[in-house]
């Protein structure tokens, strides 16, 4: 039954696909030309003993990730409990809860590979894959995508209005993209926020994506990395259940 929602997803985006295009494509292509070509050229030496454009793009490749599974995860799911009221017509049919919110989980899933291919398929034409292992940032994209989206559904799920959700990106989407090793590096932070970026689930998709497409290794084991996100993504979406159980059982 679970795919039979992803189905419903899927058959509404390729109505809308052509939408995306300026975000998935284009918006990457003029981030990397202005900051890792403009700006870049003022950092002397690059980064880490790494041209800057090439140190930023996996950082980029992660935080879009985060952000497209955000985007996906706030306003379409305020939208499907308040105004279109999707949810409740999917939980008319014989539909389990967990259908429901594992349906639309794997379609944003899918929203921030389709996303985060297109950034990197741009990044390897501008010649900033140094390694054969830097697929692996899909698969690391499509792990903070997961695990940043279920906290968000969660989140979502509670709130009934959409002023909450800009609270979200200014408090919490906002100060991850800019303090997880995205555009500089972590370690130049005081000690304390240094701690406060390692709890970011963002500043470890960073990490390991950064080590895939330079060949390096990541600053903590990956496995380490892999079970925090994974930590995340399982605890959000308990609470995302939990929530969607309680307004669609009522």
């Amino acid at each position: 039954m679970t795919f039979y929602v992803l189905e419903y997803y899927l058959v509404n985006y390729r109505r809308v696909w052509r939408s995306s295009v300026l975000s998935s494509f284009v918006l990457p292509l003029l981030t990397m030309l202005g900051f890792g070509v403009g700006v870049g050229a003022y950092v002397n030496g690059g980064v880490q003993g790494v041209p800057y454009l090439d140190w930023m793009v996996p950082g980029l490749i992660a935080s879009t990730a985060m952000q497209v599974a955000v985007g996906e995860s706030t306003w379409p799911v305020l939208g499907n409990f308040e105004w279109q009221r999707l949810y409740f017509t999917q939980g008319a049919a014989p539909l389990r809860v967990t259908d429901i919110l594992d349906g639309h989980l794997l379609f944003v899933v899918l929203r921030t590979l389709i996303s985060s291919a297109a950034f990197l398929a741009i990044a390897t034409a501008f010649g900033t894959m140094h390694s054969w292992w830097a697929w692996l940032t899909l698969p690391i994209a499509a792990l903070v995508g997961l695990a940043v989206a279920t906290p968000t559904f969660a989140y979502s799920s509670t709130v009934r209005g959409d002023t909450y959700l800009a609270i979200l990106f200014r408090l919490g989407v906002l100060p991850m993209s800019l303090f997880s090793g995205v555009f500089f590096p972590v370690q130049s932070l005081p000690s304390a926020l240094q701690w406060v970026a390692y709890g970011f689930p963002l500043w470890h998709a960073v990490d390991l994506s950064r080590a895939a497409t330079l060949g390096v290794a990541p600053t903590w084991p990956a496995l380490g990395h892999v079970a925090y996100l994974a930590l995340w993504a399982g605890a959000g979406w308990w609470l995302a259940l939990r929530q969607f159980r309680r307004r669609l059982t009522v």
